[in-house]
């Protein structure tokens, strides 16, 4: 009796699909699946990734070959037929040696990930190894006022990506800090728009290496130090210096584009200036001020690369550089993995952003 029931429910409900009156949405209980809605968020999504994986391994192989090539050919018009063979030989015994150094596949770079994970946790032992052995000498520099003694080794790949994001967050706050005020202050005025107009438009377009040059010089003549502490101020204001214009320039724009009727009825409730601003003007230019702030986390993202190489600051733009030159056989992969780690942070800190900016706006914004 209780499988008949069940089989005519399933019937029903395939008789239903046939018909088009479920419209490709199935309802279990208190749930819902839209089938259209699954395809598109998720299973194109996928297929996407995987079509993009397919392409980079069949350009890695046809580069690997070219190069495998060239070797061997090379190999026979410098030194003969037999050193030509012993090079074919070679490439196809996979020795280190002789592999041609080009665009890594999928899977050189998930083990060069791995080795990466691995390193950090080598360096992080000794870390705590170093911490325990200088624990008792370090309590007695301390409490003779001296400086402790601290680990000097080369950073893991984990860490030089904590040291970015440090950095990062740093000159984001400098850039909000500068940006918002003068923005604010800019778009309540006409005549200081007109004023401060042509500085904004000169200073914009500015490169990261000349803003990175002109702190170094300030700094440096102000510090007269070379330490990492001076190498991390010199980044994260160069950061904030490079990447304040979005701020800036959309603060000013959403301030002085408030509706007139909030601001007379600003006036009819005889608001003092302060309250005016906070009360009316900041909550009004809110999503253009948000919209400047993702874009100036954005720029200050992108921009770190350059300038920590530049100022060589331990994070993933001297993880790069040394990368490169290093030109060992897995350096490549190694510059891939950082290249997908700085891109997936970024998307996450424009998630972060975008996720603020709906939790205190009134106007909704939805992902792009």
């Amino acid at each position: 009796m209780k499988q008949s029931i069940v089989l005519t429910k399933v019937n029903d409900l395939v008789g239903s699909f046939s018909s088009g009156s479920v419209a490709g949405k199935v309802k279990l209980g208190s749930f819902k699946f839209d089938v259209k809605s699954i395809f598109r968020k998720f299973v194109i999504p996928l297929l996407s990734i995987l079509l993009f994986i397919g392409l980079w391994q069949l350009g890695s192989k046809a580069l690997f070959n070219m190069e495998a090539d060239y070797k061997i050919e090379k190999a026979l018009a410098d030194q003969g037929a037999e050193a030509a063979e012993a090079m074919k030989a070679c490439i196809a015994s996979g020795d280190i040696s002789c592999q041609p150094n080009t665009l890594p596949s999928p899977s050189q770079v998930w083990q060069s990930l791995q080795t990466l994970i691995a390193d950090h946790k080598v360096i992080s032992a000794d870390k705590d190894a170093f911490a325990e052995k200088t624990a008792a000498l370090n309590a007695k520099r301390e409490a003779e006022g001296k400086a402790p003694i601290t680990y000097t080794g080369r950073p893991s790949f984990v860490d030089q990506i904590f040291t970015s994001l440090k950095t990062v967050f740093a000159g984001f706050l400098l850039a909000l800090i500068i940006a918002v005020p003068i923005g604010i202050i800019i778009g309540l005025s006409p005549v200081l728009r007109s004023s401060f107009n042509w500085l904004i438009q000169i200073f914009k377009p500015v490169s990261p290496v000349v803003w990175l040059l002109l702190v170094f010089m300030i700094v440096k003549t102000m510090t007269k130090d070379s330490n990492s502490d001076s190498a991390f101020i010199i980044s994260f204001i160069s950061v904030g210096l490079c990447a304040m214009w979005a701020t800036l320039v959309n603060t000013a724009m959403g301030v002085a584009t408030v509706d007139k009727d909030y601001i007379n009825v600003a006036k009819v409730l005889k608001l003092k200036p302060l309250q005016k601003v906070f009360k009316v003007i900041l909550p009004s230019s809110l999503p253009l001020i948000f919209t400047g702030l993702r874009i100036t986390l954005s720029v200050a993202w992108m921009v770190l690369i350059a300038i920590e190489l530049l100022a060589q600051s331990p994070g993933l733009g001297s993880f790069v550089w040394e990368e490169f030159q290093n030109g060992a056989i897995d350096s490549n992969s190694k510059i891939i993995v950082a290249m997908f780690v700085i891109g997936i942070i970024g998307f996450l800190l424009d998630r972060l952003m975008l996720t603020i900016q709906n939790m205190v706006s009134f106007n909704k914004s939805e992902a792009i």
